[in-house]
């Protein structure tokens, strides 16, 4: 279903795939949008990796929102590294590609889980009595959960070179 990759030699392992989400702060969302156009937004989110989920909170209604909507298949992109060396005409980059199915959560547990996991992120050192008061105040925002379903990581060539240098 999903396509192999082509330069398995830069592959990420799963470890290292996961250590990406779990690092990087944001990514952005690709959606199918008006008439057949990608759509792609940048967003903050939290990677839960119990259940293999990617939290982001989001207004209620928008062409993100309402292209979700219509097809809940979608893809993450997240770059941990992005460095030019320009005197090698190249870049060194690391990032991840996640693909899966989105969906709406505008209230209940899940939601407030969710906004939990994203201001704690966010905001660490928030005391709970103030996370609670902002969990409160949040209810004009709703939750986008995407369940994932592949994901793959790729670094440059010279990156891989590297670590095999040091082991």
């Amino acid at each position: 279903m999903y396509r192999e990759m082509r330069r398995k030699k830069q592959i990420l392992s799963n470890k290292e795939t996961i250590s990406v989400l779990e690092k990087c702060t944001s990514g952005v969302l690709a959606v199918l949008g008006d008439d057949g156009y990608p759509y792609t937004v940048p967003l903050s989110y939290v990677y839960e990796g119990k259940t293999n989920k990617i939290y982001f909170h989001s207004a209620k209604t928008g062409h993100k929102i309402d292209a979700i909507r219509k097809l809940d298949k979608v893809s993450f992109c997240v770059i941990e590294q992005d460095q030019i060396v320009p005197e090698r005409f190249t870049t060194y980059y690391r990032s991840v590609i996640v693909f899966g199915r989105i969906q709406v959560i505008e209230s209940g547990e899940e939601w407030q889980d969710a906004i939990h996991k994203l201001i704690s992120r966010y905001s660490p050192n928030e005391s709970s009595e103030n996370i609670q008061k902002e969990i409160k105040t949040a209810s004009q925002f709703c939750i986008l959960e995407m369940s994932i379903e592949h994901m793959t990581g790729k670094e440059a060539i010279e990156l891989v070179r590297e670590k095999q240098e040091k082991s």
